[in-house]
């Protein structure tokens, strides 16, 4: 009977990938014409996520991914390319800056509000999943963090800076998490999330932030814990087939970067919290949120809140929520493992099968931001050329317009759709891997993956769901 249960719960998942949809996804353009029923790609997505357990489960009897292997492609990067994209990254940085402060307060007008919601939140992403962490090259704030460092190291004589503090070990990477979340807060709930002079500010402020805490506990030890984006684009980059490394290029198979991924204090929640704040920019844009958020903000404008105040927590309300329900899946998906025996506990699992949430962290992030990139994104062509939105024209581009149509928005929801398989089968094939590895017995770790198969299948239902409402 206990083996049953997790298929029994796969199925009642399953079954609910063909209920009515009520949520839209971001950006999303026009109305698909699908040529098949909308639920047959419901079921369908389950049954590629089913016959790809069975496919593991036969094919893969020992694990494949647990050591990585990389081989040089490119020895001996030049310094100076290291400069140079540092230099790029602060030069790019401070003109945003600039234009948020100095520009036009228009979103539509204004460079910064579309640099920083479509090119660094999204297309950043989608590089790293291309050419590996590209971010790393050009931040700003590590660059100029390197640079004084540099400078100091010449001024001042030997042994007259002090050691940097060692990082605390229970911290690990939660103020990435929480910075993560602030972002999204910033992006998702508050009413000024398109105020370019906020957001300039914000980013003044959150570099400041970055800076003081490389001063106090070393450069490279805080940019792997504690600088938000740092850490979550290099978690990205992990999916890359490129890694740059002690200034090589190394090539190496998709996926593999994942395994090795240490499961540090912070990890999963980073991993929840980019899938969940994800979830409910979609849900939110769903008839049941529009349903209940009038509801709760008026409750809240019962007790004495003002109209924007109460809007704004409940929509913190439902982020958090959607995080916290995200991770309740995930814990439930360990809590079966557990029952597996061999005595491996919750914390430990959690742990060990953290980095099998990074495709799936990447597949919704392709699903939902996908449309918002291929339009949205061409607005860069004429921003750049009026950065401040007072009618200049430096590179003879200000006239230029978006191309609605290069894509239809029935091929949008192929790539999405798409999108949510790769990204969920990856994730099953990851966590066959490690259970292979993790457990003693093969039997007992294929039973181990009956539960995460009702993970993935659950998070394939969540992100169709998210998906299916916007052509009604």
């Amino acid at each position: 009977m206990r083996r049953r249960l997790p298929v029994a719960v796969a199925a009642v998942v399953v079954a609910a990938l063909v209920l009515p949809a009520a949520a839209s996804a971001h950006g999303l353009v026009g109305k698909q014409d699908l040529p098949i029923p909308r639920w047959l790609f419901a079921w369908g997505a389950a049954m590629v996520l089913v016959l790809s357990f069975v496919a593991l489960a036969t094919l893969w009897p020992r694990p494949r991914m647990q050591e990585l292997r990389e081989r040089v492609v490119w020895a001996g990067i030049p310094r100076v390319l290291e400069v140079l994209c540092g230099a790029v990254g602060v030069a790019v940085f401070g003109i945003v800056v600039y234009a948020g402060l100095a520009g036009s307060q228009s979103p539509l007008e204004n460079l910064a509000p579309t640099f920083v919601y479509v090119v660094f939140w999204v297309a950043v992403p989608f590089a790293s999943l291309l050419l590996g962490d590209v971010f790393r090259a050009f931040n700003p704030w590590r660059a100029v963090a390197r640079a004084v460092a540099w400078a100091a190291g010449r001024v001042m004589p030997a042994g007259a800076l002090p050691e940097p503090l060692a990082y605390p070990v229970r911290l690990g990477r939660w103020p990435a998490a929480a910075g993560i979340l602030v972002f999204a807060w910033v992006e998702l709930v508050s009413v000024n999330r398109d105020d370019p002079s906020l957001l300039a500010i914000l980013a003044l402020a959150y570099a400041a932030v970055q800076l003081v805490g490389m001063s106090l506990y070393g450069i490279d030890p805080w940019l792997r814990n504690a600088d938000p984006f740092g850490v979550f684009f290099g978690l990205l980059a992990r999916v890359a087939p490129l890694r740059w490394r002690d200034r090589s290029l190394v090539v190496r198979r998709p996926l593999s970067g994942l395994p090795s991924l240490d499961p540090r204090a912070g990890t999963v929640a980073l991993v929840c919290v980019a899938i969940g704040t994800t979830t409910f920019d979609g849900f939110s844009m769903g008839t049941l949120w529009n349903d209940v958020a009038p509801d709760l903000q008026q409750w809240f404008i019962d007790v004495g809140l003002s109209a924007q105040d109460a809007l704004q927590l409940a929509f913190t309300i439902g982020l958090v929520g959607c995080v916290l329900a995200v991770y309740g899946l995930y814990r439930l998906g360990i809590a079966g493992m557990r029952t597996v025996g061999e005595g491996h506990d919750a914390r430990e699992l959690a742990g060990l099968f953290a980095h099998t949430l990074v495709p799936i962290a990447f597949a919704y992030l392709v699903a939902h931001y996908f449309s918002l990139l291929g339009y949205q994104g061409q607005a860069l062509a004429y921003l750049v050329s009026d950065p401040l939105g007072d009618g200049s024209n430096l590179f003879g581009t200000a006239a230029a317009t978006i191309d609605y149509g290069w894509i239809s928005a029935t091929g949008v929801w192929y790539v999405q759709v798409g999108a949510l398989v790769v990204g969920h089968v990856a994730g099953l094939a990851l966590a066959h891997d490690r259970a292979l590895a993790v457990y003693r017995d093969p039997q007992a770790a294929t039973r181990s993956q009956y539960w995460m198969l009702t993970v993935m299948v659950g998070f394939t239902s969540l992100g169709l769901w998210l998906l299916s409402a916007s052509a009604q």
